[in-house]
């Protein structure tokens, strides 16, 4: 199971409603995409990096940096606001 899998089964309905959307956090340890779910679902962003790693390193840790990878070209950059 990867992380984006992860996010759509634990994202609660008033989430998707959420005016600022899915995006890269200024928190960030490499690239803020953990972080950015964490603001997005509304957790701890440590939280959200320990379950990230856990997943990653069940599935064989290499599709978790494969999605990472992909999540941190995709995802749009932090607000500036």
């Amino acid at each position: 199971m990867s992380a984006a899998v992860l996010v759509w089964i634990t994202a609660k309905e008033n989430d998707v409603e959420k005016t600022n959307g899915l995006h890269r956090s200024d928190d960030r340890i490499i690239g803020g995409v953990c972080g950015g779910i964490a603001e997005w679902l509304d957790w701890s962003p440590t939280l959200v990096r320990i379950l990230y790693v856990l997943v990653s390193v069940i599935s064989a840790a290499f599709p978790g940096i494969l999605v990472y990878l992909l999540l941190w070209f995709i995802m749009p950059g932090p607000d500036l606001d």
